[in-house]
């Protein structure tokens, strides 16, 4: 009997897979890299079909790892990025950047080449900012939609169809142009409300001819919905069986909140908070009713599980941030796991012998912007504080307070979603720093929450399971699965003796972001 499951999930940098039992058990893990062409700071793009390829090398590996047969698998879900995919009408690849190999076809998340695009869509007023926190980010699908017609024209009138990067690999794997409810609604502006597309607010962005172009389905699939088996070419290149169901998938950080909330979802008003911490950190909050924030995306309608609406708080550059100052110091390097484990360490050293290790070093971390809660995509970084040191240590200082600093945009974005009515005592942790020790103490003791780190190795390819499990119909729902496969986690209280110090750290902070204002207006 097939009752395997695999989840995938791609990220900024690799293609993650795993197999899992129906309870939950990681059996067996790969992961591939995926390439990245940055030719701009404020532009990143991937190449979708060496995305596809590492997937199914990842899914081959984590096969192996678990010694597991194609007949054992009962279904796969997909979670991913929210990077936009364009394809022809034929099907085939072609540039987002004008004069650009053809096989760099997405335009990644963090891409943020549609700024004045997005400010023209807040300038609109537009009812459909109201699930956006009142702002419009480059993140999101339509500015990057609207910057294709402008600057790429060959392009957009060469486009046959669109998609959200979770929702291209359903379509490479079953042919279905199924959308996922989570990337149409929380990336592209879909229902919320109306339940359908914003033809009005399309047509004031001109994209009134978005819909058909793209070919984008009037409804959404709920995640974890079972789509279709396999096509016999995807089997053959995933190492599965055709036989193999494939669910509608998720945003990447939103499966890492299934995995972590989910089983949270019917027991209480007001649910704990989960914050999904790797590249970037989305801070993700559940609620039986919709409660709109300012600067915050959402509120969105059932866009991990129905009858729950979702807001999400974040940043833009995080790990990201971190992996920037190794490169950029000139005692760094290639910001490897190595390298990062050993900066860490050296760290720990250094505050063992001074515990107010560096503390006249500050650092604003908006280097690619502040999603939220200023959601000003053109806010910069800012450090004050600096010396002519060049050494490792020096590194190990400037990395240090660059961590303090995104822990402590943490606690602006925790502080307004307290305002609004959400309990910022308890913070899940999923993404790649859970795996961090050093990270955790620091969430925890910088913003006041008890960091609960997740037992399962991998939350989020543990979401992804979890719409296998749904798809397949091993549990009678998406939330039945949530709660069947949940792994628990183990709490981290942050230290009261730590306390005084972020607090001037934080107020430090909000001056320098005051600063910052002022001289953006002088």
């Amino acid at each position: 009997m097939a009752d395997l499951l695999v989840g995938v999930d791609v990220g900024t940098g690799s293609a993650r897979a795993g197999v899992f039992s129906p309870a939950g058990r990681l059996l067996g893990r790969a992961e591939h890299p995926i390439a990245m062409r940055r030719p701009d700071p404020l532009v990143a793009e991937h190449d979708s079909e060496n995305i596809w390829r590492a997937v199914c090398a990842a899914v081959r590996g984590a096969m192996a790892a678990a010694a597991a047969r194609p007949d054992q698998v009962a279904a796969i879900g997909f979670d991913a990025t929210c990077s936009l995919v364009v394809r022809g009408a034929d099907g085939a690849p072609f540039a987002v950047s004008p004069g650009a190999d053809a096989k760099w076809d997405t335009i990644a998340w963090l891409d943020h080449r549609a700024i004045a695009e997005a400010e023209e869509c807040t300038s609109t007023g537009d009812a459909a900012l109201g699930h956006l926190g009142g702002v419009m980010s480059p993140e999101m699908q339509l500015p990057k939609l609207m910057w294709l017609k402008r600057h790429a024209p060959k392009t957009w009138a060469a486009l046959g169809s669109a998609f959200d990067l979770c929702d291209f690999l359903t379509w490479k794997a079953t042919g279905s142009i199924a959308r996922s409810r989570s990337s149409l609604a929380c990336k592209w502006s879909w229902g919320n409300g109306a339940m359908g597309w914003p033809r009005g607010f399309l047509a004031r962005l001109g994209l009134d001819d978005l819909v058909d172009r793209a070919a984008l389905p009037e409804a959404a699939a709920a995640p974890g919905s079972d789509l279709r088996p396999l096509t016999a070419a995807a089997a053959d290149a995933l190492g599965l069986a055709p036989a193999t169901r494939v669910a509608a998938g998720l945003i990447d950080a939103h499966a890492g909140a299934l995995a972590i909330l989910g089983a949270r979802a019917g027991t209480a008003s007001d649910r704990p908070l989960c914050l999904i911490a790797g590249t970037s950190n989305s801070i993700l909050a559940l609620s039986p009713e919709p409660r709109r924030v300012a600067g915050v995306w959402g509120p969105y309608e059932a866009a991990i599980l129905p009858g729950v609406w979702l807001l999400e708080a974040g940043q833009s550059a995080t790990g990201g941030l971190l992996d920037h100052v190794i490169r950029w110091h000139s005692a760094g390097g290639e910001p490897t796991a190595e390298r990062h484990g050993k900066i860490v360490a050296r760290i720990a050293e250094l505050r063992r012998t001074d515990p107010n290790f560096a503390a006249d070093l500050h650092v604003l971390p908006d280097f690619h912007g502040n999603r939220s809660p200023l959601a000003d995509p053109s806010a910069l970084g800012v450090i004050s504080g600096l010396r002519l040191d060049a050494d490792f240590d020096g590194l190990c200082r400037l990395y240090w307070r660059t961590a303090v600093a995104v822990a402590l945009g943490m606690r602006h974005n925790l502080e307004v979603l307290a305002a609004a009515g959400f309990s910022a005592d308890t913070l899940l942790l999923g993404g790649g720093h859970s795996r961090n020790d050093l990270l955790i103490a620091l969430y925890a003791d910088a913003t006041g929450a008890t960091i609960v780190v997740p037992n399962a190795p991998d939350a989020t390819l543990l979401g992804s399971a979890m719409l296998a499990a749904a798809a397949a119909g091993k549990h009678p729902s998406l939330a039945d699965a949530a709660a069947a496969m949940d792994q628990g986690g183990t709490p981290r209280p942050p230290d009261p003796a730590l306390r005084s110090g972020y607090d001037r750290d934080y107020r430090i902070m909000r001056e320098m972001q005051r600063h910052r204002q002022a001289l953006a207006a002088m």
